[in-house]
């Protein structure tokens, strides 16, 4: 070769950056970076929740200019998973947001609620003062959830979907809510990542098992319960005891829900127990939450349409796998008061599933002082909220 001759060029793709944004430390805020030569990739984008310290942190700049992300993929619509997007998206964001069909249902719900709290939230710091910032401003609003949800790209779980050129994402089921997914994704190098997202138990009363891993280079896996074991039907037997009790001495029975997923698994629950006879027909089944009915109606359609999610028993019950009738759904503030002029036992299915908010807390200040009255705590509740630290509030189980 000629000292004239241009010596050819090799050019060599680096490895791929990962960078944590959240869910490190915490079991909320989920974000975490892809960055390779052609792309920048976010894999969830959660709020922070919990203790103020870690609320504080949704307000920090993010890491990266969201103008430079190229795309979104969400593992499902808990809002420590899709709650900072419509952020993101104030920020600069334009690009698809991945997902599946009922996940991108569910989101566009949980969205919606999230900018309706901010919004209260600001307004009620104006109007009492107790912002230290003047005037107080909502994480994001209405009109930013709207726009973010322009943004949401379905699509089918098990099949490839083209992000960039040579950068492609795979959702598997995850068994954990409706429409949640883990994410393999295939990277212009040949590279794979894997990410858990959260991963349901074998045991869910409603949903098939998370897919099997398939294998990757780089797995990422969150493990909220990773230190314990779930007692399935001893969970089950102590519920099923409750209920019983506390109906047998006329009493009513409050269930703070989360509004996905946990308020379903519970009317099924609650539906198993009256065909059983240890819930009375007699015995109205309120679920009060404007929310968890909007949720209800998406699981009721992935029944109709017999969703290859959902176990096939469940499938084989219908509309009565999450309809314990008498059940009555309140969606107005008028019908959640009218629940108060309810005489004998019931049951009412309320969130917030921590009991940090909510129409349940108007149920659990009417009802606990009466020790014929149970609340039935279902669900994880952090450090930090009444569903864990009674001190607020004298949570009890009957006697």
């Amino acid at each position: 070769m000629s000292e004239a001759t241009p010596r050819p060029v090799r050019t060599v793709s680096r490895p791929a950056l990962l960078t944590f944004l959240g869910g490190v430390g915490t079991v909320t805020g989920s974000k975490f970076l892809i960055e390779s030569d052609r792309s920048r990739i976010l894999i969830d984008c959660g709020l922070f929740q919990g203790f103020a310290n870690l609320r504080r942190r949704n307000w920090e700049k993010l890491a990266r200019d969201a103008r430079d992300i190229h795309a979104v993929v969400v593992t499902h619509a808990h809002l420590d998973h899709c709650g900072y997007l419509p952020r993101l998206v104030r920020q600069g964001f334009r690009g698809p947001i991945l997902m599946s069909a009922d996940s991108a249902r569910l989101a566009a719900i949980v969205l919606r609620d999230s900018a309706r709290l901010q919004m209260e939230a600001a307004r009620h710091a104006n109007e009492q003062g107790w912002s230290k910032h003047h005037p107080a401003e909502p994480l994001y609003d209405d009109a930013d959830v709207e726009k973010t949800l322009t943004y949401f790209d379905p699509v089918p779980v098990g099949s490839k979907a083209d992000i960039e050129a040579g950068i492609g994402v795979t959702l598997h089921r995850a068994g954990h809510i409706l429409g949640a997914t883990w994410a393999h994704l295939t990277l212009e190098d040949g590279n794979s990542l894997a990410v858990s997202g959260d991963l349901g138990r074998p045991g869910h009363s409603l949903l098939l098992p998370p897919e099997p891993f398939s294998g990757a280079d780089v797995l990422l896996m969150e493990s909220t319960y990773g230190d314990r074991r779930h007692d399935q039907e001893g969970g089950r037997a102590d519920f099923a005891s409750v209920i019983e009790r506390t109906v047998s001495r006329g009493g009513t029975v409050v269930i703070p829900a989360f509004a996905i997923d946990r308020t379903e698994v519970v009317l099924h629950e609650l539906a198993g127990l009256r065909s059983n006879g240890v819930l009375p027909k007699s015995v109205p089944v309120y679920v009060d939450s404007p929310m968890a009915l909007a949720a209800l109606d998406v699981y009721r359609d992935a029944l109709r349409g017999r969703s290859p999610e959902l176990r096939p028993e469940v499938l084989d019950q219908g509309p009565n796998a999450l309809s314990p009738e008498p059940f009555l759904a309140a969606r107005t503030v008028q019908e959640s008061i009218a629940i108060n002029r309810s005489r004998g036992p019931c049951v009412i299915v309320s969130s917030a599933g921590m009991a940090t908010g909510g129409r349940v807390l108007h149920h659990l200040h009417r009802l606990l002082p009466d020790p014929h009255n149970s609340v039935a705590i279902v669900g994880f509740a952090a450090a930090g909220t009444r569903a864990r630290e009674n001190r607020q509030l004298p949570l009890r189980t009957g006697p």
